[in-house]
C-alpha cells in the first residue's frame, strides 16, 4: 500500500537517475560548448609587442619553456630567459636571436636554492617593459612512487616547494604585480593538479592552482590576463617522452596551440587532445578519477623499476 503524498522506492529511484541524467547531460554540454569557443568560434588574446617590449620565461632552456620562448620571439617579442646553467642559456639566446631578430637577455638562477636569487632577477629586469610573463620553471618526481619512499625526500620537498611554488609567488612579486594597464601572465601547472594525484602526491600537490584565480579577480580593474596552463604528457626530457604522438605533443606543437587560448579561458588544457581528456575525466567521480590515476602511474613505477633493476 502506498500512502498518499509519498513515492514508491522505484519512482524515488527513477527521479534520481532523472536528475542525475539531466546534471551530467547540462554539465557536458556546457563543456561542449565552452570548447568550441576555446577551439573554434573564439579569438584569442594578440601577442606582440603592443603588450611590451619583452616576454619573461623561466625555466626557459628546454621542453616546453624554450618553445614559449621561441614562440613569443616569432611574435615580434624581445625574450629575456631565466634558468639554471648559464651555458645552455647562452646557446638558446644566441639561437633566438639568430632565428627570430630579436633581442634577449639571460639571468642564470637556480630556483630549487634558499639563496636569495629574486633581488639578482629584479635587478636584471627592471629596466625591462614586461609584457608577458612565462612562468614555466618547474620540477616533477624522476618516476611515480610512494610519499615515503621518494628517494633523498626531505631535499626532494624542500626543492619541489621551492621551484613549483616559492618561484611562481617570488617572482610575481618581483616585477609582475606592479604591471602596466595591459599585460598576460601565464603559470604553466599540470593536469596532475586539477586532482589528486597517486605516486605524484608532492608534485600534485604544487600544481594546484589556486593563486592565478584569485590574482585575476584582484586585477579586474586592469586589462592584465592571467591564465593557468594544465598540460598532460608532453613530450619533453622531464616526461621522459621521446617521440610525439597526437596526445602526447612536441612542446612546440602544444605551445602553439596554448597561446591560441589565451583571453579566452582562465586556465586550459593547452591543446584539444588535452582538452578532451580533462573534459572526459571532468564527468567522472573525483574517487574515479583517483582510482585510475593510480593504477597507471602503479604502471608506470613498475616500468621504471623493472629498467633500473635491468641495467
Amino acid at each position: 500500500m502506498v500512502v498518499p503524498g509519498t513515492l514508491p522506492s522505484g519512482g524515488f529511484l527513477y527521479w534520481v537517475g532523472v536528475l542525475s541524467a539531466v546534471y551530467i547531460t547540462v554539465r557536458a554540454t556546457y563543456r561542449l560548448l565552452a570548447g568550441l569557443r576555446v577551439w573554434v568560434l573564439g579569438s584569442p588574446v594578440v601577442l606582440g609587442p603592443g603588450l611590451g617590449a619583452w616576454a619573461v620565461v623561466t625555466g626557459a632552456t628546454d621542453g616546453i619553456g624554450k618553445a614559449y620562448a621561441e614562440q613569443l620571439a616569432k611574435h615580434g617579442m624581445n625574450v629575456a630567459l631565466i634558468s639554471r646553467s648559464q651555458e645552455k642559456l647562452e646557446e638558446v639566446a644566441s639561437e633566438i636571436k639568430e632565428k627570430f631578430k630579436v633581442e634577449t637577455k639571460i639571468i642564470a638562477a637556480d630556483f630549487g636554492e634558499r639563496e636569495d636569487i629574486y633581488s639578482r632577477i629584479k635587478a636584471g629586469l627592471e629596466s625591462l617593459e614586461i609584457g608577458v610573463l612565462v612562468n614555466n620553471v618547474g620540477m616533477s618526481y624522476a618516476y611515480p612512487e610512494y610519499f615515503l619512499d621518494v628517494p633523498d625526500l626531505d631535499n626532494t620537498i624542500n626543492k619541489m616547494i621551492n621551484i613549483n611554488i616559492m618561484s611562481v609567488c617570488k617572482v610575481m612579486t618581483v616585477f609582475s604585480l606592479p604591471f602596466r594597464s595591459t599585460g598576460v601572465i601565464l603559470n604553466i601547472s599540470s593536469g596532475a593538479g586539477m586532482y589528486p594525484s597517486p605516486l605524484l602526491t608532492l608534485y600534485s600537490a604544487t600544481k594546484v592552482c589556486f593563486l592565478f584565480g584569485m590574482l585575476q579577480s584582484e586585477l579586474s580593474n586592469r586589462n592584465v590576463t592571467i591564465k593557468s596552463i594544465l598540460p598532460y604528457f608532453v613530450a619533453t626530457k622531464m616526461s621522459k617522452i621521446r617521440k610525439p604522438t597526437f596526445d602526447k605533443p612536441s612542446p612546440e606543437t602544444y605551445v602553439r596551440a596554448a597561446l591560441g587560448t589565451i583571453g579566452l579561458q582562465s586556465q586550459t588544457n593547452g591543446c584539444l587532445p588535452h582538452a578532451i581528456l580533462g573534459w572526459i575525466l571532468s564527468l567522472l567521480p573525483t574517487s574515479a578519477v583517483i582510482n585510475l590515476t593510480m593504477q597507471k602511474h602503479k604502471q608506470l613505477r613498475a616500468r621504471y623499476l623493472k629498467k633500473v633493476k635491468e641495467n
